[in-house]
């Protein structure tokens, strides 16, 4: 018994050591990591060189269940209510008449490809209709491309709020195919709206309860993230217990705890990253231990000509249908169209007709898996591709290397930065305190200069050098001006690059329209002339403003520069025709 115990723990360390060893691989090649570690997962089963035998799908399911669980929350905590501002109905749509779109014209073409019945063709599209959070949270936050808020935010609320109606679909057309004679519409609508408002008010709720015992208990640092997770758990079983959605409430549990920020947030936040990446590792790992490669050959031209659809029709005509009302840019819808990315969610529903004996189910499993592994390969090795080509992302902005809150009490925070003195940039040859004066006057203060691994004293001749790290108080204004002094001045080809997206010259957002106008030799509507140049955006948008939202007038163009949390407009970059003259 210990031995065998003992050799499952060795397996089990054995896996992971060599996943996450074998990320850095996945980064050189960029490969996401998700696809490495079903990798892993499949060489080391029955058909790979490790001729592990695992088939067991209810242990699988088990895992899994668990571990999107605590990847929701993770993605929960790390949402901004800001983002819901801006996406949240958008996203919406795609969660629930994206699915079902995606699922009706899919499963028309599987039904015709695969020769088989409509139910069990609708079945089949049902189980990868829906987009994954772990794959779209993990392959947007590391692929290194800062997308505009409203393209990212849409697309990570949409991942993390789909999932009940894909559940919903596969269990209605897996009573259809098992009892036919008991499915029927009105049992869909009552199981629908048991999904999402149960998930909806346990989710919130039970957010509310996380976020306030945070803000009063007073535990160990690690003992935090243990609360956020059990309570988190308990939330996903209770929903599920009831007939909600527990992957609903998690998610919700997770916004609300997360944005109600306290002195254990930030000791939450460091260690869910961790059990998030575990989750995740864990997860894919068992399902590609569930597969056996060569299964995965026996339908594969079909498999592939199925997935091919779905990223290049059946996706992107259901994102256009469910986007039209917002008036999202072409491009946005397009890229939001290729970002449908497929990961551990189909996998697990495929799952479910295994376990409740469904005729042909082996078949349904199996072309999941092969459309799961196209998915990831090649759309999402090209995240970063697909938004620099269709113009969705905007360039990086300067950020501190490191932040931290230090709470002085329940309610008031010392935010700490930590920037990297670069040489040819704005701090260099100067005195600390005087960046400081700078930035924020007397509300941003140096408090420590470290040099060559070790802490230097501040005097007044104390001059910053390159290579140095230094700290300061200073909140999130300040913080965003002290990075750009701390930044290298960047080359003439950076230089280009940034004026090349946002404009030559950075116009006042209050300033007068008409006065810009006749100014620069443009022409606008008499009703424009009066308003304000942020009035003037947001009126020719025609939707909540995100950074890089652009305006064309006539040859000039004009692009958000920055946006506050309110949703108004602080900076705006002016693009001129390659002649004008400033009149």
């Amino acid at each position: 018994m210990t031995e065998g115990l003992n050799a499952f723990f060795l397996l089990g360390g054995v896996l992971l050591f060599i996943s996450v060893l074998a990320s850095t691989l996945s980064a050189r090649l960029g490969m996401p990591l998700l696809l490495l570690f079903l990798t892993v997962g499949m060489l080391a089963g029955e058909d790979g060189p490790g001729g592990i035998k695992f088939d067991d799908f209810n242990t699988a399911s088990l895992v899994s269940n668990l571990a999107l669980a605590v990847i929701l929350l993770d993605g929960g905590l790390r949402t901004r209510i800001s983002s819901l501002r801006v996406a949240l109905w958008p996203a919406a749509v795609l969660a629930t008449w994206g699915v079902v779109g995606t699922t009706a014209i899919l499963g028309m073409f599987v039904t015709w490809l695969f020769d088989v019945d409509w139910r069990l063709g609708m079945l089949l599209a049902a189980i990868v209709g829906s987009t994954d959070a772990a794959a779209v949270f993990t392959l947007l936050r590391s692929s290194g491309v800062r997308l505009n808020e409203r393209v990212r935010s849409t697309l990570e609320i949409e991942s993390g709020a789909n999932d009940p109606m894909a559940i919903l679909l596969v269990t209605v057309l897996v009573n259809m195919i098992i009892n036919p004679g008991q499915a029927g519409l009105n049992g869909f609508v009552r199981m629908l709206a048991a999904q999402m408002v149960l998930g909806g008010v346990f989710g919130v709720v039970g957010g509310i309860v996380l976020a306030r015992l945070l803000l009063r208990l007073r535990l160990a640092e690690g003992l935090y993230a243990l609360l956020i997770v059990s309570g988190g758990l308990m939330i996903f079983a209770a929903t599920n217990i009831v007939g909600g959605s527990g992957f609903l409430a998690v998610y919700f549990a997770g916004v609300i705890a997360g944005n109600r920020r306290c002195h254990a947030t930030e000791h939450v936040l460091r260690v869910m990253d961790g059990l998030a990446w575990l989750a995740q590792a864990c997860m894919f790992l068992v399902l590609g231990l569930l597969v056996k490669p060569s299964n995965l050959l026996e339908r594969a031209p079909e498999a592939i000509a199925m997935a091919f659809f779905l990223m290049l029709a059946a996706r992107p005509l259901a994102v256009l249908a469910g986007l039209l009302p917002f008036r999202f840019p072409w491009r946005e819808v397009a890229y939001m169209s290729w970002v449908g990315l497929r990961g551990a969610v189909p996998i697990v529903l495929a799952i479910v007709p295994v376990v409740m004996g469904v005729p042909e189910s082996s078949l349904l499993f199996n072309v999941t898996f092969v459309v799961v592994l196209l998915s990831l390969l090649i759309q999402g090795a090209t995240v970063p591709m697909a938004a620099s080509w269709l113009k969705v992302s905007v360039p990086p902005r300067a950020e501190p290397i490191d932040r931290r809150e230090v709470w002085v009490d329940d309610r008031a925070t010392l935010d700490l930065v930590e920037f990297r003195v670069e040489a040819g940039s704005g701090a260099e040859n100067r005195h600390p305190d005087d960046v400081a004066a700078e930035c924020g006057g007397l509300a941003v203060r140096c408090v420590s200069l470290v040099r060559a691994g070790k802490v230097q004293p501040l005097r007044i001749d104390t001059r910053l050098a390159k290579d140095d790290f230094v700290w300061f108080v200073a909140g999130e204004k300040h913080a965003e001006q002290l990075a750009e002094l701390f930044a290298r001045s960047g080359t003439d080809t950076e230089l280009s690059a940034h004026a090349g997206f946002f404009g030559e010259f950075i116009v006042d957002p209050s300033c007068a329209a008409g006065e810009l106008a006749a100014a620069y030799g443009f022409t606008l509507e008499a009703a424009e002339k009066h308003m304000s140049l942020g009035e003037l955006l947001r009126e020719r948008i025609g939707r909540r403003v995100v950074v890089g939202d652009r305006v064309r007038i006539g040859q000039f163009e004009l692009t958000v520069r920055n946006v506050d949390d309110q949703g108004a407009v602080t900076g705006v970059g002016l693009k001129c025709p390659d002649r004008f003259v400033i009149t």
